[in-house]
């Protein structure tokens, strides 16, 4: 369902056209490519909403009620299940839904072409976890609702941690979950969770950048709340340094060098 013909920014109606949308990309039909425009329309449309724009700052109402609609709609936790098929398979450059191999040929004869591709293929991804971030530190008085929402979801916080398996979304639920991590509730939740001991597969992953992102996560998690990781390595001493100890003899230098330096932050 198109939204954006008047240009429409009531939440109810871009959380709606949202919703619909990524049920579409979850089919993987013909009308996918269609669907890939309208999700990345709705999602501009929520970072102005939540960022303002030049010459417009947010309003605090409005937030307030694109947030709930986030939550009562479960559309939060569906960007984040579906992050890995927004922007379809290159349909944001797709001329016609171009396959990979026609995007191949097509760069043989324009090199420029691809790198218009590349570019936008990233954006909507990157918006979804602008958009977490933004809500995640959304305060209301003392109160954040939506660290709470994610207390009451916690398996939000085991997708972003899984996605460091999906090459295409890493990065991006590395950023996400870092965010989640500057809240104390939400790292001890993952702490004292078995996914806790995932991470010393994901600091050695094949792809460097990948490793990077799961160690600095990593990293956060044991430096950033000093009394609640006190009282989890103490009632966890030989789990966690059995483990530990391998990274430090790691064959990959930089896997050795950075887990001495978290090591000696967080003794």
């Amino acid at each position: 369902m198109p939204l954006f013909g008047k240009l429409q920014k009531n939440p109810a109606d871009i959380v709606k056209t949202l919703k619909e949308n990524m049920a579409i990309l979850e089919k993987h039909d013909k009308k996918a490519v269609k669907a890939s425009e309208e999700v990345s329309k709705c999602l501009q449309v929520m970072k102005e909403i939540l960022y303002g724009t030049n010459d417009k700052d947010h309003h605090t109402e409005t937030v307030t009620q694109l947030a709930q609609e986030l939550y009562s709609s479960g559309l939060l936790i569906s960007l984040i299940k579906n992050l890995k098929l927004i922007d379809f398979e290159s349909e944001a450059c797709a001329l016609g839904g171009a396959s990979a191999t026609s995007i191949s040929n097509r760069s043989k004869h324009s090199p420029t072409w691809p790198l218009i591709c590349l570019s936008t293929i990233k954006q909507g991804k990157k918006d979804v976890s602008q958009i977490f971030n933004n809500i995640l530190r959304r305060q209301v008085g003392t109160c954040a609702p939506t660290v709470d929402y994610i207390c009451s979801n916690q398996h939000i916080l085991f997708m972003l941690l899984k996605g460091y398996e999906m090459p295409q979304v890493a990065l991006n639920c590395g950023i996400m979950l870092r965010e989640c991590i500057r809240h104390e509730p939400l790292a001890k939740i993952i702490l004292l969770s078995e996914h806790f001991s995932d991470f010393f597969r994901y600091v050695e992953m094949s792809t460097f950048d990948i490793a990077s992102d799961a160690f600095a996560t990593f990293k956060d998690l044991l430096t950033r709340h000093k009394a609640l990781v006190a009282e989890f390595l103490d009632q966890n001493y030989d789990m966690v340094f059995n483990e530990y100890e391998k990274l430090l003899h790691s064959e990959n230098y930089v896997t050795k060098r950075q887990s001495l330096k978290v090591m000696i932050e967080t003794i």
